[in-house]
């Protein structure tokens, strides 16, 4: 899917989203998952692409999308704990991990919001480090930055 951000690869299981990459992304996968080949379907990600496109102009705050990352329990649970940081909002590593219980676990936690697969929609941009620093992006900083100067009212720079 093409967006302000470069080409985006949506990947789903035909029920739900599993995968929202970026072009070049550190986890980019390079074949289909669980050593399926990829198909190429618009149709069945057409709610995730009109979705994505509403939130690039401004106009969706929330995705309602059904979602299927893979993971460990402790990534879905990091994973989760991110869709709870509202739009426009920042949280810190040490704070997800005060938020699921584990209050000494923040480079865990930092891991587990490097693998997440699907950006954008799970909000791994919105966590910044504990000094408020931009700090890793799979996608890229400078997209992170984009990413959150958007959910902040600003045009979407690339």
């Amino acid at each position: 899917m093409p967006s302000p951000l470069g080409e985006l690869l949506l990947i789903s299981d035909g029920a739900a989203l599993t995968g929202l990459y970026m072009n070049p992304h550190e986890q980019l996968p390079s074949d289909g998952q669980g050593g399926r080949e990829w198909r190429r379907e618009p149709a069945a990600l057409r709610e995730t692409a009109e979705q994505l496109a509403a939130y690039f102009a401004g106009e969706l705050r929330e995705f309602s999308l059904p979602l299927a990352p893979r993971g460990t329990e402790f990534q879905r649970t990091v994973w989760r704990a991110l869709t709870t940081v509202p739009h426009g909002r920042t949280a810190t590593y040490g704070g997800i991990a005060r938020s699921i219980g584990r209050p000494n676990a923040s480079r865990a936690v930092g891991m587990a919001n490097n693998r997440n697969p699907i950006s954008i929609v799970v909000p791994c941009h919105r966590v910044i480090g504990a000094d408020g620093a931009m700090v890793g992006y799979g996608g890229g900083v400078s997209r992170k930055e984009s990413l959150l100067g958007l959910e902040k009212g600003a045009a979407l720079k690339a």
